[in-house]
């Protein structure tokens, strides 16, 4: 396990891009607890990319959610509904992950919907470049059902309670903490242990990145659990 600066944990995760060899782009699943610090690094990593002169597509799951009235069949707290009821993988693999992937045209769209107006999105078809990097943040990216789909896996790990704080800092000028501290006890914490049990997500990660300190975190290379 390695200890080092942000810079160089960054430039280690560009060399692990770079070091991947297909004739199709490279997709690249940056995986988490919500609050973990994935979408902080997914920006950044896709940054000191496009520096080194790639063509990057920056995506996100929050943009392949099923619409608000789908998402909660099992109610608003649901640790379950979370992790079996929240996100169109169906669509994220159509649109996005396997035209980018083997024997695909490569002729995608980055988001099915817009969560800030509740709403469907069909944004017009973009054709990638074969040399492209997809950097895809999420929850839940190694999933029985997607994890095939990417040739790089990173794992950001950082200790559950530390999440709820931070989500507790992150939310403030919009939830209280009594709102944000149920939504991470009752939903997002069991989902992600639920996760943790079924899909054993750090055992498929190419990389762990353990972000409890996010200025000096820890990473580890890992082999793969097939």
């Amino acid at each position: 396990m390695d200890r080092g600066p942000r810079d160089e944990l960054l430039g280690r995760l560009a060399e692990a891009v770079g070091s991947v060899s297909v004739v199709h782009p490279t997709r690249v699943a940056i995986d988490g607890p919500p609050a973990a610090g994935k979408t902080t690094l997914a920006d950044e990593l896709a940054g000191v990319l496009r520096g080194q002169g790639r063509d990057v597509i920056r995506a996100t799951i929050d943009d392949f959610l099923f619409p608000r009235a789908q998402r909660y069949p099992r109610g608003e707290y649901s640790a379950e509904g979370c992790y079996f009821d929240t996100h169109d993988h169906g669509a994220l693999k159509r649109v996005l992950l396997d035209p980018l992937g083997p024997g695909g045209d490569r002729r995608f769209q980055h988001a099915v919907y817009d969560r800030t107006a509740d709403s469907v999105l069909s944004p017009p078809l973009t054709t990638a470049p074969a040399d492209a990097v997809l950097v895809f943040d999420g929850v839940f990216l190694m999933r029985p059902e997607l994890v095939d789909r990417w040739e790089l896996r990173i794992f950001v790990s950082t200790d559950l309670e530390t999440t709820v704080d931070r989500a507790v800092i992150r939310e403030r000028r919009v939830s209280s903490r009594a709102e944000v501290e149920r939504r991470w006890r009752e939903r997002y914490i069991p989902s992600q242990q639920f996760y943790f049990a079924t899909a054993r997500p750090a055992e498929h990660a190419d990389i762990v990145v353990h972000n409890d300190e996010p200025q000096q975190p820890l990473w580890e290379h890992r082999t793969r659990a097939h």
